[in-house]
């Protein structure tokens, strides 16, 4: 796992996901504003989260298959996956410890 979000696409999400037992993706477009705000903290995550959390970004203006196949309809949406499957949704540009608080009830 790397220290940077990972590019997230239509075609490696399924591959992604599964192959991580726990991610956060955050689904986000570079036209919106909420989301270039939340950028920072994405980051954030993926550097303290390594090892234990895959933490990725899918735009989805260039990825509208996912985005569609998963009904997100408001940006930023970040789905938390286990082991391919989303297990909880965060929408909206919250604060770090609000996603923090979601991933914690997730990590054994």
């Amino acid at each position: 796992m790397d220290n940077e979000p990972v590019h997230v696409t239509d075609l490696n999400f399924n591959d992604i996901t599964r192959k991580h037992r726990l991610a956060l993706i955050d689904f986000w477009a570079a036209w919106c504003g909420p989301c270039q705000a939340l950028a920072p903290t994405i980051e954030e995550l993926a550097k303290e989260y390594v090892g234990r959390i895959l933490v990725g970004k899918l735009n989805v203006d260039e990825n509208p298959q996912t985005a569609e196949c998963f009904q997100i309809f408001s940006i930023p949406t970040m789905l938390i996956m286990k082991n391919g499957e989303e297990i909880d949704r965060i929408v909206g540009c919250v604060q770090k410890k609000y996603i923090e608080v979601a991933l914690m009830k997730h990590l054994e």
